[in-house]
């Protein structure tokens, strides 16, 4: 998949669709579904049951992108900048940006866009960097925000995300996911951005919806945001196989002859 074909899906209104993942087992079987795959800074608290995703390094995701990457074959791969890996300078993020696209052989980069941000993504769309930004709640804010709580809920706000927006379209960006705000506020954004945007617990109206494949499949029974449709229990389903594995094996009859030699 190349942007060319997600901006002619765009135009053309038809929907994309685009879940985040961090292995290869999950990456092969969402190929065929995805428009984009993220590889992102979620895997903090889907993989190593972290409280938030600031202690995510360059080293995981480079990991997990190259984990992802080994199973795609037909989506557009995108791989979180984590938390410290390019706030400091233009060029760190640079660096940091090469060094994840030559690791990973993803196709770009995404990282959280505040107004600060607006020039190291021009800096790094210069420099041939494909860049998907991040605007509404940003997780890596989360101190600033006290938590992880819906944004643009008053007019400050509102209009902050608006410009932050309007900006990235200036910055040749390609695309942003918005998160966690009012559905008029990303309806109005939608409507006003060539940029492809990327709804979560934001609005039908825009041109993609995201969600972590964990959490649609229902693996993380704490986490239940308004804006997650878990689309099946699954840790349910793993609980009970795993019961009746430990029943067997108690019971003395796994293996069974079949399974030995």
């Amino acid at each position: 998949m190349k942007i060319e074909n997600l901006l002619k899906k765009k135009k053309d209104h038809a929907a994309l669709v685009c879940i985040s993942a961090h292995s290869y087992p999950m990456a092969k079987i969402i190929d065929k579904f995805c428009d984009i795959i993220l590889v992102g800074d979620s895997v903090a608290t889907t993989i190593y049951g972290m409280e938030d995703t600031l202690s995510v390094s360059m080293d995981m995701m480079i990991n997990h992108g190259k984990a992802v990457k080994r199973a795609v074959k037909d989506s557009f791969l995108v791989v979180d900048m984590p938390f410290g890996s390019y706030e400091s300078s233009k060029d760190q993020a640079l660096e940091n940006a090469e060094k994840i696209l030559l690791e990973t052989n993803c196709d770009a980069i995404k990282i959280e866009t505040d107004a600060k941000m607006i020039e190291t993504v021009e800096y790094l769309t210069k420099n041939d960097i494909n860049v998907m930004g991040h605007i509404g709640l940003m997780p890596q804010h989360i101190k600033k925000y006290g938590g992880y709580k819906y944004q643009g809920l008053n007019q400050d706000s509102a209009d902050q995300i608006l410009e932050n927006a309007r900006a990235l379209e200036d910055s040749g960006a390609f695309s942003f996911v918005i998160e966690a705000v009012p559905a008029s506020l990303a309806d109005l954004i939608t409507q006003n951005s060539k940029l492809i945007t990327i709804g979560i617990g934001a609005s039908k109206s825009c041109d993609g919806q995201i969600l972590v494949i964990d959490d649609l499949l229902g693996l993380n029974d704490g986490f239940s945001p308004k804006f997650l449709k878990k689309y099946h229990n699954l840790s349910k389903e793993v609980e009970n196989s795993v019961q009746k594995f430990q029943n067997e094996v108690r019971e003395r009859k796994f293996p069974f002859d079949n399974n030995i030699i």
